[in-house]
This record gives structure tokens, C-alpha cells and sequence, in this order.
């Protein structure tokens, strides 16, 4: 008989749905404080579990390093045996263990006490050495493991989801923008979503140029070199004052027999469309698609074109 894996699935689903239920339910004034501590902290976040809770702890450490706040994860094994050095008095120590009362985090313990380092507990069991010990104190709820009911599941989405809760927290609290958040993800998929039209633009001698007074034969081997399709028209004074697509071009060529005598002006579309420089790519591209067009204008002040983007520029550099 075929298993039903699927509801297997739902099933373990279901507890940990239940379990951060409760871990909802059970946040309280310690949850502030953790926040205001990490906020304040001068230098490092420290996090280290055992097991499971040590890789939970990676993760956190590094969510929070990906929003602006220092941080690395350090192995409760190693700490016995001379990592505990890496640790400051002007760090916070965040200790993950759901039992609390694991034996690898008793010399880290001590050693933060001694050193009168801050110590953040997340733990699920008040009589445990981790709860009596930490200075801010976050108690998880017990919960019902999935897996013979002793595989670290329930336990683990816990820790996970109060660490990502205590990273966006802060993330809020210190006022990171998606541009300060860009800084920290130059690369990727995410990287890609935040670049804008600044970093993508092109600009001063790539940007096709023209005098709005020039012939069409000039336009014509200007917009031929530059390879982009469009021309910017700029009147003596260097303010924008049309653009000249491909297209203006074909419809111009239609209706006369010399095109290259007539004047740019005469030719020209007046008033391009424009944006910002700070501009989202992917807004950007959205608006192209929207428009049905395949170049923008970046505009510094009313008349001033300062770059040029394509949508070529956009998709190569994978922005969706």
C-alpha cells in the first residue's frame, strides 16, 4: 500500500504552525529589551547554539549582519577550546539551546559572566542554567516536535522565527532603507532587485547627444555610432529639449524626400519622458513596458538629461 506522504507533510506543518502560534502568544517585555540591547551594542553580536540550535544560530548571525548589524556565529565546542578569546566585553552574546541546560554552553556562560558581557538567553525552561543566567531573558514556548516527537522541528522553526523577529526589529529600530540594504547585498538575485537607475545608466560621453539646430545627416551618424537607437536634443544652453528615436526617424523619412537636410528641432519629439536617478531598474522597466517604449531620459532638474538608460542595460544585468 502507497504511503501518504503528503499528509505526513501537513501534519508536521501543522505542529510548527501551532508552535509559533505560541510563540506569538508568549513574546513579552524581554523581546524589547533584546532589541534595545543589539540596537545599542558597540560593537559585535555573538550568537552560538549546540546542534541544531547552532546552526539556527548561523543563520540568525547572519541576517543580522545582512541588515546592518555586526555579527558572526561562533561554535560552542570550539569556544572551549579557544574561541571564546574572539569574544569581547563590548559584544552581546546570544545563546540558543531550547533545553538550556545544554553542558557545552556552561564555560561560555561562565566566561560572559565573568567578563560581564551581555548575555541574551533564548531558551524554552525557566529552571535551566542558561535562563538563570542571561541578562535578558526570551523563553520560547514548549513545543510538540514533529518526528517520533523528539526530532528538533518545532523547536528549531521557534528559534528561527525569533531571531528573524529580533533581525527586522532592529532592522526597523536603526532605520535601514533599501538603499543601505543594497550596501549589504551588492550581489544576487536580491542585489539585482535593489540596483537603480544610477547604477545602470549611461552616462556623460555615452549619452548620444545632439545640438537641436544640427542637420538629420549629422543625427544620423551620431545615432549610427552610438548604437542605442535614440538621440537627446539640447538646445545652445545644454538643456534637454526633444529626443529622436528610431522611429521618428521612419516616420520622419516617409514623408519627405530629403531627410537629411531638415533640422533636429523639426524632427524631434519635445518633452521626453523621464525619471529620477534613484529609481528602482525594475520600476524603471516596468515603466518602459508600460509605454511601450525602450529608453529613458535621467533628468537633474527640469531640463538637465545627466544619463540615458536602455532596457538593454536593465536585462543584462538581470533586473525582472
Amino acid at each position: 500500500m502507497k504511503k501518504n506522504y503528503k499528509k505526513i507533510a501537513k501534519n508536521v506543518i501543522d505542529l510548527e504552525i501551532r508552535a509559533l502560534k505560541k510563540l506569538k502568544s508568549s513574546l513579552n517585555n524581554s523581546f524589547d529589551e533584546a532589541v534595545e540591547a543589539i540596537v545599542k551594542c558597540p560593537s559585535k553580536v555573538i550568537l552560538c547554539g549546540v546542534g541544531k540550535s547552532g546552526l539556527i544560530a548561523a543563520k540568525i548571525s547572519a541576517t543580522l549582519s545582512s541588515v546592518g548589524t555586526p555579527s558572526f556565529a561562533v561554535s560552542a565546542s570550539d569556544c572551549s577550546h579557544g574561541d571564546l578569546g574572539s569574544i569581547s566585553k563590548k559584544d552581546i552574546l546570544i545563546l540558543l539551546s531550547y533545553s538550556g541546560s545544554s553542558e557545552e554552553l556552561k564555560n561560555i556562560i561562565q566566561y560572559a559572566n565573568r567578563n560581564k558581557i551581555t548575555l541574551i538567553g533564548i531558551m524554552s525552561k525557566k529552571k535551566s542554567i542558561l535562563y538563570k543566567a542571561a541578562d535578558i531573558k526570551i523563553c520560547i514556548p514548549e513545543v510538540i516536535e514533529a518526528g517520533l516527537g523528539i526530532v528538533p522541528t518545532s523547536s528549531t522553526i521557534t528559534q528561527l522565527s525569533i531571531g528573524d523577529a529580533l533581525a527586522v526589529a532592529t532592522l526597523n529600530k536603526k532605520k535601514i532603507s533599501k538603499k543601505d540594504f543594497k550596501k549589504f547585498h551588492p550581489s544576487g538575485s536580491l542585489g539585482s532587485k535593489l540596483k537603480t537607475v544610477e547604477d545602470l545608466m549611461l552616462t556623460k560621453e555615452k549619452i548620444p547627444f545632439i545640438n537641436e539646430n544640427s542637420d538629420m545627416k549629422k543625427a544620423l551618424k551620431i545615432i549610427t555610432q552610438k548604437k542605442l537607437g535614440i538621440l537627446i536634443a539640447r538646445n545652445n544652453k545644454g538643456k534637454t529639449t526633444g529626443i529622436i528615436t528610431d522611429g521618428s526617424i521612419r516616420r520622419a523619412n516617409q514623408k519627405t524626400k530629403d531627410l537629411q537636410s531638415l533640422s533636429v528641432k523639426k524632427i524631434m519629439t519635445r518633452n521626453p519622458m523621464s525619471i529620477n536617478k534613484e529609481m528602482l531598474a525594475a520600476k524603471a522597466l516596468s515603466f518602459m513596458n508600460e509605454k511601450k517604449i525602450t529608453s529613458l531620459c535621467i533628468k537633474e532638474g527640469k531640463n538637465k538629461t545627466i544619463g540615458i538608460i536602455h532596457i538593454h542595460n536593465i536585462l543584462e544585468a538581470n533586473v525582472q
